[in-house]
């Protein structure tokens, strides 16, 4: 009895040690890494970066309020036919809206980059978000 006790309060102090260990997310420091990371990637040049990442942020901040609007589906009812079929019809407006929007801020991008590097900076996005999905489901995995 006393070694199941023991073991037990050693699994929550492990925990509690690697619950201490986790930062809380900062969003700045993410947006810093982000821009960080597609620059690199990218190839880009601190003129270049200087011109690319105000109208990049631009982009990210109306694509906040398409996020904040496919939240809003999260509370439907599902027993209820009518709400989920006005539900459907919203998300998909959304999304086309999203991708009308994505494709009005690449060819932004257009104007200011050339090609190979917008299409490096679109990939270096995806490549990032899936680093940092990797690292918050496997915190300890190197890389």
């Amino acid at each position: 009895m006393k070694k199941f006790l023991f073991i037990i309060v050693l699994f929550f102090c492990a925990y509690t040690i690697n619950a201490q260990n986790r930062k809380p997310f900062d969003p700045m420091k993410f947006e810093a890494d982000l821009e960080q990371f597609i620059a690199t990637q990218a190839g880009l040049t601190p003129q270049e970066s200087s011109q690319f990442f105000p109208v990049y942020r631009e982009m990210r901040n109306k694509q906040r309020a398409f996020f904040g609007a496919d939240k809003r589906h999260s509370h439907v009812d599902v027993t209820d036919d009518r709400a989920c079929a006005k539900a459907i019809m919203e998300r998909d407006n959304n999304e086309i809206a999203m991708k009308k929007l994505i494709r009005t801020y690449h060819n932004r991008f257009l104007e200011i980059l050339p090609a190979n590097k917008v299409f490096k900076v679109i990939k270096a996005e995806d490549d990032f978000h899936r680093r940092v999905l990797n690292h918050f489901f496997r915190p300890n995995r190197n890389r």
